[in-house]
């Protein structure tokens, strides 16, 4: 991976653990278009250096001394921030609470810290490119969740209203709800993962969801998505 024209992206690392921190600058500093540019061990002094520093991504931890990594979420990307910022959630908690309140209040991924560092160096890359990444274990349960319950044998069968995604589209759609990443996609559907990417943002468009998780949520409303992957 070589650097960007516009330099390497600017990290900032908020969490409460030391070696934790030493060890996301290690892992990140490794990559020649990334760079750490400041540590915080509590979500007040990642708030003050976000402002101040102007880092390209925040990582924050859910549970630090303060304010914890879901204020810090919501006071640097939430919405009404006049001029949000990337962040990134990366955490050992991973409650479905967390999760839909980091979403909803601008983070832009959602990653487990034993996920393991090649999953957080992509997260860091996809949002970034304007992506969301969600670790794969956390997207099988809200996934499952989503799942509708069986309807009852009684009731009546109404007719499903027309999709307003083309086959592709559908296909695409089914595929994010399997939890598949956009390289997996195009793997899949012998496409690049920047034209699964497109699809994946013109669906986004014609759903009027956010994310991929609102992907996913409307094709297991409607059907498309059977059973998810294992990871």
């Amino acid at each position: 991976m070589t650097t960007p024209p516009g330099g390497p992206t600017r990290i900032l690392i908020a969490d409460d653990q030391e070696d934790v921190r030493s060890g996301f600058r290690l892992i990140l500093g490794s990559q020649p278009d990334m760079t750490v540019v400041g540590e915080a061990a509590d979500g007040l002094t990642a708030v003050d250096l976000a402002r101040t520093l102007r880092p390209d991504l925040v990582l924050a931890d859910i549970r630090m001394p303060g304010v914890d990594g879901l204020e810090v979420t919501r006071r640097l990307a939430g919405p009404g921030v006049p001029d949000p910022m990337r962040v990134l959630v990366v955490t050992t908690f991973d409650h479905d609470d967390y999760v839909r309140t980091a979403l909803r209040d601008g983070a832009c991924g959602f990653l487990l810290k034993r996920s393991g560092p090649g999953l957080l160096i992509e997260g860091v890359r996809a949002a970034m490119a304007g992506d969301m990444l969600i670790s794969p274990q956390i997207t099988v349960r809200l996934l499952r969740n989503l799942a509708p319950a069986p309807a009852a044998v009684s009731a009546p069968v109404a007719s499903a209203p027309p999709s307003p995604l083309t086959a592709r589209e559908q296909e695409i759609a089914r595929l994010v709800a399997e939890g598949l990443t956009n390289a997996e996609i195009g793997e899949k559907l012998f496409i690049t993962a920047g034209t699964a990417k497109t699809h994946i943002a013109n669906v986004q468009a014609k759903l009027r969801v956010r994310n991929r998780v609102g992907i996913a949520a409307w094709s297991w409303e409607n059907g498309l998505a059977g059973r998810v992957r294992r990871q």
